[in-house]
């Protein structure tokens, strides 16, 4: 016997359009002067979308007061739906509400849980209003209806059990945000050395090291397999301080036939161009055997410095405040290696590189790491959850079609 079996108890589930268990509302009382908006308000003003909150506002007129009654939230284009228990204000019209009918007889929480069951296929191709093509006619299930006590003590079992996995992955990700509030504490004070005990050199330095820029090749190069390969568009959302491996790979025919340069194992491959200025100059220690071919909006930089220390140099805002001066702005943000080579790096000594690199191996390994850290107990925790609330949700249906 299930679990969910022993919590109906054989009481009877029925299946009821959501439209008959909940109300509907689109917001009328919007915010009144955007300009407003200050961190240090107390109102959270709500948007649409992913946005969600959009900033802080200190107007005390047309307040939803979701404190009181908590409310589901959600836009016309998406099946995303937010959980607020607290006062807001609403931007405009094209964020929705969902409360329930009668609270005594079906809880908004568990209606809430019941609303993330939904896949993204939900979504008409056209774009109708999701309240009408696909919410108000789906049919929920309510436990005991001729038992409004023994469905209320149902639904709250079943709110109790997953806030409990809620609040877990809550705090699981609240210790995320301080300890990665923590590591950016620590990169920053590590590389902080006393001028006169430790010698500072632009990174252009020839003592130290040179930048070679990478040659030009387009996505419709890549392949899953053949020469490993580091497109720029990769460096911000796949490669993080070092990398042996890469996600893509090109022909050993394009390679000689463009002549495209590689980047060796100790070299550091850095991101010379993005959309905005804070994307530029990222770097990754390459610690491949092999060599990695770098595109031409990327230099790599060979250089005597342990590479994860100067990978992990060029993610501090000691590096970042420097190379600012050297960005070029347009449409595409970009640097060119007269600027990069311009920056000041710290010179310790082989060991305490060494020493400052294993410190922020063990920082970087627990907040970013899909493996070891806390983003794979994070995810865990994240599957957990949805297990058991597709386990508890997944009531007898009697053949009809939710």
């Amino acid at each position: 016997m299930s679990y969910l079996d022993k919590l109906l108890d054989g009481v009877a589930v029925e299946w009821k359009p959501l439209g008959e268990v909940a109300d509907y509302e689109q917001p009328t009382k919007y915010l009144v002067n955007s300009k407003n908006y200050n961190d240090n308000f107390p109102t959270p003003v709500l948007t649409a979308g992913k946005t969600f909150i959009l900033g802080y506002t200190d107007e005390t007129k047309g307040i939803y007061k979701a404190s009181k009654m908590p409310v589901i939230i959600f836009d016309d284009f998406t099946t995303a739906n937010k959980w607020v228990d607290f006062d807001f204000k609403a931007k405009s019209s094209a964020m929705k509400m969902i409360t329930s009918k009668d609270e005594s007889k079906s809880l908004i929480k568990y209606i809430y849980y019941w609303l993330n069951t939904f896949s993204s296929d939900l979504i008409d191709a056209d774009h109708k209003r999701q309240w009408i093509s696909n919410y108000s006619k789906k049919l929920i299930p309510i436990p005991s209806p001729e038992n409004q006590k023994k469905s209320i003590e149902i639904q709250q079992k079943i709110v109790a059990i997953l806030d409990t996995f809620t609040e877990l992955t809550a705090e699981l990700t609240a210790e995320l945000t301080a300890r990665k509030q923590q590591y950016c504490y620590y990169r920053e004070y590590l590389f902080c050395f006393d001028e006169n005990e430790v010698q500072h050199l632009p990174m252009g330095d020839e003592s130290i090291g040179e930048f070679q820029r990478g040659k030009r090749f387009v996505k419709t190069d890549l392949f899953t397999e053949g020469v490993p390969t580091i497109h720029y568009g990769e460096m911000y959302t796949h490669y993080g301080t070092w990398a042996d491996e890469t996600k893509s790979f090109v022909s050993e025919e394009l390679v000689k036939n463009k002549n495209l340069r590689v980047a060796q194992k100790g070299d550091v491959v850095i991101v010379a161009a993005g959309e905005t200025i804070e994307d530029i100059g990222k770097g990754t220690a390459w610690l491949g055997n092999e060599g990695v071919v770098i595109h031409d909006a990327c230099f790599s930089y060979k250089t005597i410095l342990n590479a994860k220390f100067v990978a992990y140099f060029t993610r501090t805002k000691q590096f970042h405040d420097q190379i600012k001066k050297h960005i070029s702005s347009g449409k595409i943000s970009a640097i060119n290696a007269k600027g990069l080579g311009k920056t000041i790096i710290p010179i310790p000594p082989p060991e305490e590189q060494e020493r400052v690199v294993s410190i922020l191996d063990k920082f970087d390994k627990l907040t970013t790491s899909i493996s070891e850290g806390l983003p794979k107990e994070i995810e865990l925790r994240k599957k957990q959850y949805e297990y058991y609330r597709d386990m508890l949700l997944t009531f007898p249906k009697n053949d009809l079609e939710a």
